[in-house]
């Protein structure tokens, strides 16, 4: 697939300006916390929205499209799995669960590949107080508190400071990308004061609807920060060869990533790191080759880490656990390779061991759950504006069709022994004419049931739910959201969100474990 800007889906408040160019956020309505994600902008710099009157930190925020999709990655090193302490059936003491390849044995019983057979995820929702798949949004405030979500995020973009470590306050002292930041900027700590408080506005907001739900950060740095460091720097594997191999950068970098989990302290939350990323890594090489300033940016929390992609991934999650324990992680999976496959001779669950090897070496085999994607905006919106057909069978009979990438999906997560959470998910539904913030998509009804649009914009079909697929491919939940400025949003979809997320919760929504 052709690689897509991500460029800075970054929730920008006030008068944020960040490295692409995006629809400016209206006005907040006041009294609330934070704004609503905002329309999303395709290519340059985005601003925010204007603070709302009252209190509200701000409206929609601008950015910019983002790749979701990249061209064939390289294959992943094959790893064999240590044997697992859990196999299938087995009990007892030894190692954890093979990561892909072949199980070893472990003590007390034999290891599966990966952890096949086994309930994975029901830690994770048990430590979230959940018993059933979660639904959550990026959305407003009055949108989110709608329905009974149970989690919603945002992105952490824009790029970063230009001093070693954060401002400590947001005054002239303080620039990012050669900007002051007395009035914002775009670094995401001086949306609000004082520096961080976007970050912490943001879980006092999840924290408000009844249920609470869990506040959920994408964090997506590297690439705005590249390009306001380096001369012409372009999206993909430079951001891996280059950016972080900087250590310069990175020790800004380290710096802010510290500085977020800070604010996230001993909050509840999950944690997203570096979307498309990864993917990128995986086209440039081997992880533990790979170059990228780890031990040399930052000796205070991963010294002892190799100054390799490998070690970059290990360090970021193992910061989690000492400044934000409480808060659950996860790096970010690419299916480039299978996601427009029409070859049914194609085994896609090879690709999806080798993501998981490549992912286990980076420190995913330590993390809480791994981020999978559908697509990062609505069908329609490329059949209409880009002329590309980038729709999913919503009945399963023609690739390429949802059921190819769940049976990646449980590949993928067997493979690494965590749970899966689609995330970005387009909102688009039959309904909607297929123009600016009315796309089609059949996501939505794939899910949770119902008319699903036919593939490019065919008369609907309708479609049973599929939340026990996903829990037999060890996904514990689905958050939707839109991935560029002019998608269908929980705001423009007409209330089909809202009303499907109200009715599944309503009946219990789905058993992970069956």
């Amino acid at each position: 697939m052709t690689a897509r800007s991500r460029c800075g889906l970054a929730f920008m408040l006030a008068v944020a300006t960040a490295a692409c160019q995006g629809k400016s956020g209206s006005s907040g309505d006041g009294g609330e916390s934070t704004g609503g994600q905002g329309a999303l902008g395709e290519g340059g710099s985005a601003s925010g929205g204007s603070p709302g009157t009252g209190g509200e930190t701000g409206g929609a925020n601008g950015a910019g499209g983002r790749s979701s999709s990249g061209t064939g990655g390289t294959g992943g090193t094959s790893a064999t799995g240590a044997g697992g302490a859990t196999g299938s059936g087995g009990s007892g003491t030894g190692g954890g669960a093979g990561r892909s390849g072949t199980g070893g044995s472990g003590t007390g019983g034999s290891g599966a590949a990966g952890a096949a057979g086994s309930c994975i995820g029901s830690s994770m929702l048990s430590k979230l107080g959940k018993n059933r798949l979660l639904v959550g949004v990026s959305t407003s405030d009055a949108a989110a508190a709608m329905a009974p979500f149970d989690l919603r995020y945002i992105y952490i973009s824009g790029g970063l400071f230009d001093s070693p470590t954060p401002c400590t306050a947001c005054g002239s002292a303080c620039t990012a990308a050669g900007n002051v930041c007395t009035n914002g900027c775009a670094w995401w700590g001086c949306y609000n004061t004082p520096p961080g408080m976007y970050a912490g506005y943001f879980i006092q907001a999840a924290a408000k609807p009844s249920p609470a739900q869990v506040p959920m950060f994408t964090y997506y740095e590297i690439l705005q920060t590249a390009q306001s460091t380096f001369t012409n720097f372009a999206e993909g594997t430079a951001e891996v060869t280059q950016a972080a191999a900087s250590a310069p950068l990175m020790t800004r970098y380290y710096a802010d990533w510290r500085f977020l989990l800070q604010q996230i302290g001993q909050n509840k939350a999950l944690l997203h790191i570096e979307p498309d990323f990864w993917g990128y890594a995986r086209q440039a090489g081997s992880p533990t080759a790979l170059a990228a300033a780890v031990a040399s940016a930052n000796p205070t929390d991963c010294g002892s880490l190799p100054n390799t992609i490998a070690g970059m991934g290990q360090c970021l999650i193992s910061m989690v656990r000492t400044y934000a324990p409480n808060a659950l992680v996860g790096l970010s999976s690419s299916a480039w390779n299978i996601a427009s496959n029409t070859n049914k001779s194609v085994d896609v669950t090879t690709d999806a061991k080798a993501v998981a090897a490549f992912l286990a070496a980076c420190g995913q085999s330590g993390a809480d759950f791994v981020v999978v994607e559908t697509s990062d905006r609505d069908a329609g919106y490329y059949q209409i504006v880009k002329g590309t057909n980038s729709w999913w069978d919503a009945t399963d009979t023609t690739l390429p069709d949802y059921a190819q990438d769940l049976a990646w999906v449980k590949a993928l997560t067997e493979a690494l022994g965590t749970p899966a959470l689609y995330w970005q998910t387009p909102v688009g539904n039959a309904s909607q004419n297929n123009t600016a913030d009315h796309y089609q998509d059949n996501r939505v009804d794939y899910f949770f049931g119902g008319s699903a649009a036919g593939v490019e914009s065919a008369a609907a079909t309708t479609v049973p739910a599929h939340w026990s697929a996903l829990a037999a491919a060890h996904v514990i939940g689905v958050a939707f959201g839109a991935g560029e400025g002019t998608q269908t949003t929980p705001e423009t979809d007409g209330g089909y969100l809202v009303s499907k997320t109200k009715a599944y919760v309503s009946v219990g929504g789905q058993a992970l474990c069956q």
